[in-house]
């Protein structure tokens, strides 16, 4: 297989000289640098090497060149390598010129020249680049596949749990084509048994549990001891702040999630008012990133499911599904919330058949050239019509409310009213789902009254529930089951029965000690990322304050 392409572009012989041998000496291992004396040579080059096939990885381009500014050429270099990570090099007297540019031609980063010494202004810059597109880059091989139908929920959620932990695949469907039937004949395989999941060495699995497909690729399912200073339930952007900050300061750290980190949130296609991503980063994104940066620390993962809860004095007990414990001194609660049901005629018999909650990104390609509609008004539901806006025919959210600018954050609703397939219904609701075998339409009720409308694919985001009912009754809880921390936990002036401690319960700190709450599953939290993260991150300093007092 081809090395990727490194395509370092400058008109002047000796920088771009410089760029090549900085890029060759850090990367040359791995990948292939090529050079192009000026902006339209580099689309030339960058036109053969798409005919041939070839992967490019990085393109860093100069932006003061004649013919052709660098920024002109990244932004037209897109169309041919969409996926490239763009660098900009300029001198200082440019940089409102590439700010703008983050937006006009995507670029990824800008470098201000020079960069002496590259250890510490280049290669930690082109090296995070490299990992972003690596984790999202599908070379060709003869891996990972899994046939199956569009139109079942068991091979939408098996290819959503392997999307989500970025474990590469090819996906064929039984009814787009002969090769999936061809494949399957092949191996002697019952097509009416889907999905299937084909492995490089021959082995087969028919419809298996997550936690099989799970320790079958690589995942652990197992935890590799039997007592830890902490243990994360959910690996959301709370769980997986507070693994970071654990782990890295000397906590045999254990995170339990039963999907794939980043929560919720790591079904977002892009969050953009996230702190020091100014290009936006997809939420699988910054779960991977979490998830890497806590791994190096030391935390451990372990794809389960939590089902309970005991406590035994100084220690408490998780247990996982298939009857296992684990225990710890403390524990962080955060299993993050689910999105509620649609409660229609229709909704539960074609959940994954057309209906899906959350923004589903593995169905994106799918939805080629057909109708999107999208129930919901807030940043999520903004975030996935925007994502589906580039697959979709048409994209359009049904919204109860008069719009969306008492729910949705401005710059989500600037960029929905610059997109032009993407339509808001205001005052309409979804009154019925209707289909055989999967969603074929939808009746609504809008202003004009009663209407029905096409559908083949219907995205849900009407607000979240909180995971919580596999908890001990000790583990106090508001009305709708999210759970009360600190100041909360004072009802009428005082603490509850079950807190016998002689202190004040710590910010962070349930109806338990030594058991504490994070993110969205926390009583009044603030449902963002960064609010998340900062629980997370804080948690852990009240987790040392109570392990101190043993």
């Amino acid at each position: 297989m081809a090395r990727p392409i490194l395509l370092a572009v400058d008109d002047d012989v000796s920088v771009l000289e410089a760029v090549v041998q900085d890029l060759r000496r850090q990367y040359g291992e791995t990948y292939r640098v090529m050079r192009a004396a000026g902006g339209q040579a580099a689309l030339d080059t960058l036109a053969q090497l798409k005919s041939r096939d070839e992967p490019v990885a990085l393109l860093v381009s100069d932006q003061r060149m004649p013919g052709m500014s660098g920024v002109e050429m990244l932004e037209r270099a897109r169309a041919l390598y969409p996926e490239a990570r763009r660098v900009l090099l300029t001198a200082y007297a440019d940089t409102e010129a590439a700010i703008r540019a983050i937006n006009s031609a995507r670029i990824h980063y800008y470098l201000n020249k020079p960069w002496d010494p590259p250890e510490e202004k280049l290669y930690p810059v082109v090296t995070d680049l490299l990992d972003d597109w690596q984790a999202g880059y599908r070379p060709p091989f003869e891996g990972l596949r899994v046939v199956g139908h569009r139109w079942s929920l068991n091979d939408h959620s098996l290819r959503n749990f392997l999307s989500r932990n970025h474990v590469p695949y090819r996906w064929l469907d039984v009814s787009a084509g002969p090769e999936a039937l061809k494949l399957l004949a092949d191996r002697q395989l019952d097509s009416e048994k889907l999905p299937v999941v084909l492995f490089a060495d021959g082995s087969v699995l028919v419809d298996p549990p997550i936690d099989v497909l799970a320790s079958r690729v690589g995942l652990s399912v197992q935890a590799t001891q039997d007592f830890y200073d902490l243990v994360v339930i959910g690996a959301g952007p709370a769980g997986l702040a507070a693994a970071v900050y654990g782990a890295s300061e000397g906590l045999r750290t254990l995170v339990i999630e039963p999907e794939a980190p980043g929560g919720q949130a790591g079904s977002s296609s892009r969050i953009e008012n996230y702190l020091g991503f100014p290009s936006g980063v997809t939420g699988a994104e910054l779960g991977r990133r979490a998830y890497a940066q806590a791994s190096r620390f030391g935390a451990e993962f372990l794809t389960q499911r939590a089902t309970g809860m005991r406590i035994d004095g100084q220690y408490r007990f998780v247990q996982l599904t298939g009857g296992r414990e684990v225990s710890s001194y403390c524990v962080l609660l955060a299993p993050g919330v689910q999105y509620r049901k649609l409660e229609i005629p229709g909704a539960e018999r074609l959940t994954g058949r057309g209906i899906y909650y959350g923004a589903a990104l593995v169905e994106a390609l799918a939805c080629k050239g057909e109708e999107v509609f999208i129930v919901g008004g807030a940043n999520s539901a903004g975030q996935a019509a925007l994502h589906f806006a580039k697959y979709a025919a048409k994209v359009t959210m049904l919204v109860r409310g008069e719009g969306l600018s008492a729910t949705m954050s401005k710059y989500l609703i600037d960029e929905i009213s610059r997109t032009s397939n993407v339509v808001v219904e205001a005052r309409t609701q979804v009154l019925e789902a209707l289909g055989d075998e999967h969603l074929d339409a939808l009746r609504l009720r809008g202003p004009s009254g009663e209407t029905q409308a096409p559908a083949a694919s219907l995205f849900v985001f009407i607000g979240a529930a909180p995971v919580t009912a596999w908890l001990p009754a000790c583990i106090l809880r508001d009305e709708n089951g999210f759970l009360f921390a600190g100041p909360d936990l004072h009802k009428g002036g005082k603490l509850p029965e079950v807190w016998r401690e002689p202190r004040e319960p710590f910010l962070l700190e349930s109806s338990v000690p030594g058991v504490f709450v994070a993110g969205d599953v926390r009583s009044g939290s603030v449902k963002r990322v960064a609010s998340a993260v900062g629980e997370g991150s804080i948690a852990v300093q009240f987790v040392h304050q109570y392990l101190a007092g043993f």
